[in-house]
């Protein structure tokens, strides 16, 4: 699949992903340090607020994904996922306290759940296929936003040194963008070839072998993962610099964004699993490298590895996934 062929469906979630990760990332680097250096938060504050943002968001993703299983409509649970994740970015900057960001942090989650498995699915309706490559087209244009967001806050920074709750209230106008698209999202009626009334329990028993293995893998993957943040602090720490730390995440975005198509195409060719497979060696040794050498000439090199691995791993999974799972489960 070439790039000017990609289906419009596609581009149009694309589209949205850009706005809405431009918004979303200017803040993600932005608020540990918020937290840390503003709040007076503690690193444990942070972590506990992240946990408790991924797992709201995992829990729902398993119960909207089902819902739009049952009641075959997408569209509807993208429009109202980024929707409620946009009108909760201003939130700290209106009023900075801790309580606005752990009220803005799990809304943008609930809003993450609701919209993640009914766009994928309908990714993977389009994907005529070639999913590898779509879902790398997807999480390209997804981490391209995720390169810009922080450089539009550094740029804030630079003329309002300090001023994190402003960035706040900037990043809701690129949301509001994102949801300005969400019209354009149309169902494939045609995916849906059967009616789906099986439970997860019934999904569970006739799932193939093969998905078992990827969301038990996944599952274990994600007991040893930590946040992003966290390499952002570490970096912040290395480097005694807050700006370096954001440039750092804006560049293993800018590698992500760049591979993650062509990865994505790869994997069409070879198999997603020796993709992943290699994505989560590359994750290993990146940590191995920010443990053993907390230098800052090379936190660039695994910042790049950083990327390639999220690469590998995002989108093919996901592609792999819709590889083995009817379009209408």
């Amino acid at each position: 699949m070439k790039l000017k062929n990609i289906p419009k469906q596609v581009l149009v979630l694309s589209l949205v992903s850009l706005f809405t990760d431009i918004a979303s990332e200017m803040l993600y680097p932005v608020t540990p340090i918020f937290l840390t250096a503003v709040l007076g938060s503690s690193m444990a504050v942070v972590g506990i607020i992240e946990g408790a943002a991924e797992v709201t968001a995992g829990l729902l993703k398993g119960y909207f994904g089902r819902l739009s299983d049952k009641l075959k409509k997408r569209s509807v649970f993208v429009v109202l996922g980024y929707s409620l994740s946009a009108l909760s970015k201003p939130l700290p900057g209106i009023f900075p306290s801790l309580a606005a960001v752990i009220t803005s942090r799990i809304s943008d989650r609930v809003g993450k759940g609701a919209r993640t498995a009914p766009r994928d699915a309908l990714l993977a309706t389009y994907a005529e296929g070639q999913t590898g490559a779509v879902f790398g087209f997807h999480r390209g244009m997804d981490t391209l936003g995720a390169a810009l967001g922080p450089i539009g806050a550094l740029i804030l920074l630079h003329f309002y040194p300090g001023d994190y709750a402003l960035i706040f209230l900037v990043a809701f106008a690129p949301s509001i963008i994102a949801v300005s698209f969400t019209i354009f999202i149309k169902d494939n009626p045609a995916s849906f070839k059967k009616i789906t009334k099986r439970n997860y329990g019934e999904f569970w028993a006739s799932a193939p072998q093969q998905y078992k293995i990827i969301l038990l893998l996944t599952t274990l993957f994600s007991l040893v993962n930590s946040s992003d943040v966290f390499l952002i602090l570490k970096s912040k720490d290395i480097s005694n610099s807050a700006t370096l730390a954001i440039w750092g995440y804006i560049f293993y975005n800018l590698v992500y964004a760049s591979v993650s198509y062509p990865i994505g195409r790869y994997s069409d060719k070879v198999g997603k699993k020796k993709i992943y497979i290699a994505g989560l060696y590359i994750f290993g040794a990146v940590y191995l490298g920010f443990a053993l050498f907390p230098d800052i000439y090379f936190i660039w090199l695994l910042f790049a590895l950083y990327g390639i691995y999220a690469a590998s791993t995002e989108g093919v999974v996901k592609a792999w996934v819709s590889d083995l799972i009817p379009d209408e489960q």
